[in-house]
């Protein structure tokens, strides 16, 4: 059975105690989605299409800058993983600047517009009716 191989733009796992990388939860970037897999005896792994990120945060607490290590917060449009914590990566700034560059080229390569990304693109625009009607 041969492994499926992505091509990944940036891979890296999150990272524990002296920010060494012990554990199983893997990050990895393709340039259309977002793939976190977790899990040792049972694993499970989680897409995120990037277009469907709305916001992306950069954070790092004292520890976390000690050992050159930070953590990145996604809010998404995704129902299974709103928000999202890419946590305790190496070069956390870069992998934020990579992460929104990426997301604005694939809202424009699918034309998402701004009111998609409010959630209004699943029928929830009441709202909007409303205040067009008012008017």
């Amino acid at each position: 059975m041969e492994k499926y191989k992505r091509d990944s733009i940036w891979r890296d796992r999150k990272r524990t105690f002296l920010g060494l990388p012990w554990s199983f939860t893997v990050y990895e970037l393709t340039e259309d989605r977002l793939f976190v897999k977790t899990g040792f005896f049972t694993i499970n792994e989680e897409e995120i299409r990037l277009y469907r990120v709305m916001d992306v945060q950069y954070k790092a607490t004292f520890g976390q800058r000690l050992f050159g290590v930070g953590s990145i917060y996604l809010t998404t449009s995704d129902k299974s993983a709103h928000d999202l914590e890419i946590r305790s990566v190496k070069r956390p700034r870069d992998v934020k600047e990579l992460l929104s560059s990426k997301v604005e080229e694939q809202r424009l390569k699918n034309r998402v517009v701004g009111r998609e990304m409010m959630g209004m693109a699943d029928g929830d625009n009441d709202d909007l009716d409303d205040e067009v009607t008012e008017n």
